[in-house]
């Protein structure tokens, strides 16, 4: 019985147009058989090309991006200057730079990168064409180096390593060679999408089309400014679009929030997302990168979101993923108990009953007589510097000198407030031997410690959720 051998491609090494690299088989995931050490062994045992020096700078940059990045918007600024901006191709500009920018977020990132929805053919062909039009590289060349930036995110086999500074994650990684190879990302089930495998084949022409002629094409038929068109909606809307989807890589780790996780450098925040066309809830897709959403509040601005949700509504998309609320929660949680647990951290608490002296009550009495004790709930107060203060009078707390006042503290006289309890718990100075007739172990507990975020060691059990939530959790 014969056997037909596997099929294989080549992927694209450059950013815009691709390049031939080494055969990969296509049927068989790149990553199958790597070590459980890989990042470790990788680092170690592959060399990174030398840092680069003033003395040869010019031989270390990729001069086709160079000259793409630098010469697109170079013309679009000249060819601004001698022509008008005519409100017809002002808007089809902004449209335009809608649709192409959305072939990279809806297309290239949420459906091939991320698989975080299916997609019928007539829309994956529409995406495949746009994304081409933002001139970012093939489908499997940028979903490859995509992979590979959530595999490795912030170590120096991450293509765009926000380590490395906001200039080179925005866009020195594309003009300089890269030190070192990406860490190896399977786009096995890339190689195998007839889409996929059409664009990356017809890409230079179809980037040309969609990139320049087609923004030149469409102004001209219609009212008559090709040279507007291929201005504005050609050289400019591409520079914008460029810009726009590299800050993800770069603003996205650099300005925002952690509010899911704070390991690694992704970020929240409402600006990169006007800027990215909803990309900018960057710390909530790294957390959960399946979920075909950014930003999962109502009032966030996510127009990609919205984009695919729409295309389901009429059929063209299905099966769209959102990770489970209750984890998404739970991720929420461990970041305000890990703020909270910084916030405590920074505030003065009562001695540990253990680091406490213990003391009988004939030496209770003794000390009483040369300096202000009270006792509540078995711990001794030392109350020299409160009595004047006292908000019921200084005479309720001199009469209760040497005696003890659990009882009146409790309600008794009066139920005083967790503020109350708080400050007292803070004027202990020692423990009753034989413990507190009148008072219970509650009671001891001032309130601000009844409800503590605590340490790892600080819980009982092992298996606890908190243990695994960087030493978080909730003690009660």
């Amino acid at each position: 019985m014969s056997s037909v051998p596997p099929k294989v491609t080549r992927d694209s090494g450059m950013l815009f147009m691709g390049s031939k690299s080494r055969p990969v088989v296509e049927d068989t995931p790149i990553d199958l058989n790597i070590p459980d050490n890989y990042v470790a062994h990788t680092l170690k045992t592959q060399k990174a090309l030398p840092p680069v020096t003033w003395d040869h700078w010019w031989r270390e940059l990729n001069w086709l991006n160079v000259a793409i990045l630098s010469l697109t918007p170079l013309l679009g600024a000249v060819g601004a200057f001698y022509t008008k901006l005519r409100w017809e191709t002002c808007l089809f500009a902004i449209a335009y730079y809608y649709v192409t920018g959305l072939g990279i977020t809806a297309g290239y990132h949420r459906l091939w990168a991320h698989r975080s929805y299916n997609a019928s053919k007539p829309l994956q062909y529409i995406l495949a064409a746009a994304g081409a039009g933002a001139v970012q590289g093939s489908i499997k060349w940028w979903s490859r180096g995509h992979r590979a930036h959530h595999r490795y995110t912030d170590t120096d086999l991450d293509p765009y390593n926000a380590h490395k500074g906001l200039l080179w994650s925005h866009i020195g990684w594309m003009i300089v060679k890269p030190r070192r190879k990406p860490g190896v990302a399977d786009v096995s089930d890339l190689t195998k999408n007839p889409v996929v495998r059409w664009q990356h084949r017809y890409y230079i022409p179809l980037m040309l089309f969609m990139a320049l002629v087609l923004p030149t094409i469409v102004p001209w038929l219609c009212w008559g400014d090709a040279r507007g068109g291929y201005v504005y909606a050609g050289l400019l809307r591409l520079c914008f679009v460029h810009h726009s989807t590299f800050c993800v890589n770069s603003l996205a780790h650099w300005l925002g929030e952690t509010p899911f996780d704070d390991k690694h450098t992704p970020r929240d925040h409402v600006l990169t997302a006007l800027v990215t066309i909803g990309e900018g809830y960057h710390n909530f897709h790294h957390q959960f990168p399946m979920d075909y959403r950014n930003a999962i509040r109502w009032y966030q601005y996510d127009p990609t979101k919205w984009v695919i949700w729409a295309c389901q509504q009429i059929g063209l998309a299905s099966h769209l993923k959102v990770f489970p609320d209750n984890e998404v929660r739970k991720g929420q949680l461990t970041m305000q108990l890990k703020r909270l647990r910084q916030t405590q951290e920074k505030l003065a608490w009562p001695s540990d009953s253990n680091d406490l002296p213990i003391v009988s009550w004939d030496t209770f009495q003794e000390q009483a007589q040369k300096r202000p004790l009270i006792l509540v709930a078995g711990f001794i107060h030392d109350v020299s510097d409160f009595t004047e203060e006292h908000p019921g009078g200084a005479h309720l707390l001199i009469k209760m000198i040497g005696k003890d006042a659990t009882t009146a503290f409790f309600g008794g006289v009066y139920d005083h407030s967790n503020a109350a309890h708080n400050l007292l718990a803070m004027k202990r100075v020692g423990v009753l031997d034989g413990g507190h007739p009148h008072g219970t172990d509650e009671k001891s507990v001032p309130p601000s410690q009844r409800l503590k975020i605590a340490r790892y060691n600080e819980i009982g059990s092992a298996y606890s959720s908190a243990a695994y939530s960087d030493g978080e959790g909730l003690l009660n």
